[in-house]
């Protein structure tokens, strides 16, 4: 019907006008799951189209006007961030289409997480037993596992604390001591440690072994348990903890702020192997898959390795 017409027609034609208007809204709104009437300068999006761009732009997708980007989460100990950051941003030249994405914590809070369903590419641990565990789940893909690095455990303080404490076997000295719980890498061999030199118990997973064993072990000295190692070495920097457990390669940046007491030998906490695994990701598509898989591979070259080693990390392993 032309406007033209309309006006020539009167009042009448002016109703019928509107309720086929009124009418066409609601029948459109009955289309797209009752979105309402949209005024002139609005626009309804179907919900299925919001859901699957939502979806899109989650999975790293690019719009059709823009190069594709391919986005990976990777979940990495804590211990491992510092020199992570470096390889993510020389790969990440190499492959501008390519995005990195870390989730750093401890390595048994990064398991949970993957066992809740968390979106997760690769995994890098700072011990084997969470590794393990995932293997047991049947969430590693065949063939991916690899050891990348040792570490050793060191006990360290503030350079200005003033601090009698000479090394594990006199911790009962410390004023105050900064650990990581049972279920952190660093807190278990710690306890190993502790262990082998005596100050505590014998006993079949050492993991177990409470906070408040330790502290009662030593004396009673006050014992500020930490959720990673990153949190324990922000403890003993600001001064709030008179020592603490950390890994050697996490004073690295540090070296100003803070003296090594003692390096922990791998006879009394065992080798402390970092391994990498790619998941089994169900929400990945092929393009992430073969990203997570390249990027794998990266992390164990010789480039990489190198660069390790430049943060204090021990390359040498089998």
């Amino acid at each position: 019907m032309h406007l033209r017409k309309m006006v020539g027609s009167g009042k009448k034609t002016w109703r019928r006008a509107g309720a086929l208007l009124l009418a066409g809204c609601l029948l459109s709104g009955s289309a797209v799951g009752l979105t309402g009437c949209a005024g002139k300068n609005e626009k309804t999006e179907p919900q299925g189209k919001q859901a699957e761009a939502k979806a899109t732009q989650k999975k790293g997708k690019a719009d059709p006007g823009k190069k594709e980007e391919t986005e990976i989460q990777v979940f990495i100990a804590a211990s491992l961030n510092t020199v992570m950051t470096e390889l993510a941003e020389n790969y990440e030249k190499e492959h501008p289409k390519v995005k990195i994405t870390y989730n750093a914590d401890s390595s048994g809070t990064l398991l949970t997480q993957i066992e809740e369903g968390y979106e997760c590419d690769i995994f890098f641990s700072a011990a084997q037993k969470q590794m393990d565990q995932l293997e047991a789940d049947g969430l590693i893909a065949d063939g991916t596992r690899k050891n990348v690095v040792n570490n050793q455990v060191v006990l360290l303080t503030r350079k200005d604390s003033g601090t009698e404490v000479t090394g594990l076997e006199d911790l009962d000295k410390a004023k105050s001591i900064a650990l990581a719980g049972g279920s952190v890498p660093v807190g278990k061999y710690t306890r190993e440690a502790l262990v082998n030199i005596r100050i505590l118990p014998e006993t079949e997973d050492v993991s177990k072994i409470r906070t408040e064993e330790v502290s009662k072990a030593l004396g009673g000295v006050e014992i500020s348990e930490q959720d990673n190692v990153s949190k324990v070495l922000i403890a003993v920097t600001e001064g709030s903890c008179e020592v603490g457990t950390t890994y050697y390669s996490d004073t690295y940046g540090y070296e100003d702020q803070v003296k090594i007491l003692q390096t922990v030998s791998y006879d009394l906490t065992g080798n402390v192997i970092y391994p990498i695994c790619q998941v089994e990701n169900k929400e990945a598509d092929d393009a992430q898959k073969e990203v997570a898989a390249e990027f794998l591979e990266y992390v164990v070259s010789d480039e990489a390795k190198a660069i390790f080693e430049s943060y204090y990390f021990d390359t040498q392993v089998e």
